[in-house]
């Protein structure tokens, strides 16, 4: 995918020329769609080719802009009078426009998008492949919202395309990320917008007021390397309770490393060393790092309990029950003296997933890499429930 020197607005009815434009939005894509691929959104991005081109996996595209939408603001006004400019959608507001610069890109119902039968790559475009689009276009909206917070940058609106990709036979977010597919306000005033609206919005094109345009490109591509990193920096620490618990705790580590959390495994017994448990406890808590605890302990389970009595940061119980004496032995994670606040679960995965969501609320990589997993288990379910009627009709 090449870019090109080209900055345009109205269906290029108005058509510039602006020097390093090209190398700009390469890198602006670049790093929006490596963001999201590391949160687990298929895309077609590849890797980067160089200052202006990017390698991309061979799509048929489908002739669709999907805008979601935080603000209103733009066409959503003229289209929708008596709407107040900032008036704010929860969820975000979809909407879908058909590719026809001729007739100015009309608005799309999905009644009129199944109802074109479009064929891309083998995959006819029905209920489910709209849904699927609808549903991962909201999904790509807040990733890129929660990612610019940090910056204190409100992703006011974004448009994107998808692609079937010709040989997996998937629908992957496709085209191109760059400062012409969103608003982007910084603090939340439109007066300072640094996206392509600038450009629209002015009444003459001077190499001056060119020079402005490109300052603000400028600015979003230096910033959009920062969507990559967080300052925010945490940990799981495993406490077993036995070196027999191993296994379980090893599958508490490898979910963890799904959502690029480190995790250390610790051996301590609440019951047969308690100055050691709370030694090993006060070594996490010295360094500043943000810990959440998750407490392996079988038969009668004291780890927890005394953990949590003794920390302010969150621990979770996960106990390895026997088949034998599971039923008896979970009592000991769940009837707790009060005071204490430690939750319970059994699954490994699930206290990985609590601790993810625990350190997603300021941490906006590992934020996304939930809200991911969210989109690719409604997809499966989805593309399951299509499988089985095609197979029941």
């Amino acid at each position: 995918m090449q870019s090109k020197d080209q900055i345009t607005a109205g269906n290029a009815a108005r058509k510039d020329r602006m020097e390093g434009k090209a190398a700009i939005s390469n890198t602006t894509t670049s790093c929006v769609f490596q963001l999201l691929q590391e949160a687990g959104i298929k895309t077609a991005f590849v890797r980067k080719h160089s200052d202006t081109a990017f390698i991309a996996a061979h799509c048929e595209m489908i002739p669709i802009e999907w805008v979601c939408r935080r603000i209103a603001t733009g066409s959503f006004l003229k289209r929708n009078p008596g709407v107040k400019e900032g008036y704010k959608f929860y969820p975000p507001k979809i909407e879908m426009f058909f590719k026809d610069d001729a007739n100015n890109d009309p608005q799309w119902s999905e009644e009129q998008l199944i109802e074109a039968k479009f064929c891309f790559a083998g995959l006819t475009i029905g209920q489910t492949e709209v849904d699927i689009m609808a549903r991962s276009t909201q999904a790509i909206f807040e990733i890129l919202e929660k990612s610019w917070q940090p910056q204190n940058c409100t992703l006011v609106d974004l448009k994107i395309e998808f692609g079937v990709n010709i040989l997996t036979k998937e629908i992957v977010l496709a085209d191109v990320i760059d400062n012409d597919s969103w608003r982007l306000w910084p603090s939340g005033d439109r007066s300072q917008q640094k996206d392509k609206q600038s450009y629209r919005d002015l009444k003459e094109v001077t190499p001056e007021a060119l020079q402005m345009v490109k300052r603000n490109f400028e600015w979003v591509a230096e910033r959009v390397e920062l969507l990559l990193k967080t300052k925010s920096q945490g940990r799981v620490v495993v406490l077993m309770g036995s070196p027999s618990d191993l296994s379980h705790c090893e599958k508490i580590k490898k979910a963890c490393a799904t959502f690029g959390i480190p995790c250390e495994l610790r051996v301590t017994s609440a019951h047969k060393g308690p100055d050691e448990t709370l030694r090993i406890k006060a070594e996490y808590e010295g360094d500043g790092i943000p810990t959440v605890f998750v407490a392996v302990a079988g038969r009668s389970n004291g780890l927890g309990p005394v953990m949590s009595g003794n920390t302010a940061y969150p621990v979770v119980n996960c106990p390895p029950l026997s088949a034998d004496w599971g039923a008896q032995d979970v009592w000991s994670s769940l009837r707790l003296p009060s005071g204490l606040g430690c939750p319970t679960t059994l699954s490994p995965e699930g206290a990985a997933q609590f601790a993810a969501q625990i350190f997603g609320l300021n941490n906006h990589l590992v934020w996304a890499k939930l809200r991911s997993s969210m989109l690719n288990t409604w997809i499966s379910l989805k593309q399951a429930d299509k499988k089985l009627r095609e197979c029941t009709l």
